[in-house]
């Protein structure tokens, strides 16, 4: 089957923002009888892979869940590799990333990851955050429900404080106080492995985005597979609750 070009000429321009629940890497690595962690080791292959063909598909935004709140609860030592990789690719992919003019940022909850991690990933932010080619976000520790409860007190915090009156606070507020508040929303949801839910990804900012769930398994997501999920998503008609055009 033919693939469909990211962006030809005669179709709309690829999306601003995809999101991505990567979903798969343990059912890969048990289908070929390899501990989980292999899993997880090809899927930071396919992000690679995914970050290459996002920037060439001329994406601003590509924004990956990487590590939920919900995965603190697997089990210690599935944590501890998973936490092993990340140091991995955060003091060896930085370099690479910013090289190719990638901005790199993360967000989620911060205050349970090892220190060390903290450090790696505000020096990675540092380091390309002049950046002006694609933005790379990845959510850590990262649960949709704890960021509204958290910009809520914050908003609380400030109208407490004077800074801003209730009467104020709309959607953009909101959307301020949000770890993605100078990010816009994604356009493209895309979840692998066949699922077919968000799992508490990106709650507020996905309300308008379209969804593609694909029945590839993370580790074998590669540009082609992004491409036709981008295809599928120049097809639709975005309306965001307006009639039909």
């Amino acid at each position: 089957m033919e693939t469909a070009s990211l962006s030809p000429t005669d179709t709309p321009p690829p999306p601003v923002h995809v999101a991505i629940i990567m979903d798969g890497n343990g059912r890969w690595a048990r289908a070929r009888g390899l501990p989980r962690i292999e899993g997880h080791r090809r899927g930071a292959e396919a992000v690679r892979r995914t970050v290459r063909a996002a920037a060439d598909a001329g994406f601003s935004y590509l924004t990956l869940f990487g590590f939920s709140s919900e995965n603190w609860k697997r089990p210690l030592e599935e944590v501890r590799d998973l936490m092993g990789l990340l140091r991995y690719y955060l003091s060896k992919e930085i370099a690479e990333l910013h090289k190719n003019g990638v901005r790199f940022k993360v967000i989620g909850d911060r205050a349970l990851l090892d220190p060390d991690i903290v450090a790696l990933i505000s020096d990675a932010e540092r380091h390309t955050a002049n950046n002006t080619g694609l933005t790379l976000v990845l959510a850590l520790s990262y649960g949709g429900r704890a960021e509204l409860v958290l910009a809520a007190k914050s908003i609380a915090a400030d109208v407490l404080q004077g800074d801003l009156s209730i009467d104020d606070v709309d959607e953009n507020i909101v959307s301020q106080h949000l770890f993605t508040g100078d990010i816009p929303d994604p356009d493209l949801l895309i979840r692998t492995s066949g699922e077919r839910r968000i799992s508490n990804f990106l709650l507020w900012q996905l309300a308008y985005a379209e969804f593609v769930f694909l029945d590839v398994l993370w580790p074998d997501f590669d540009a082609s597979h992004l491409s036709d999920a981008v295809a599928d998503y120049c097809s639709r008609e975005r309306r965001f609750g307006g009639t039909h055009g």
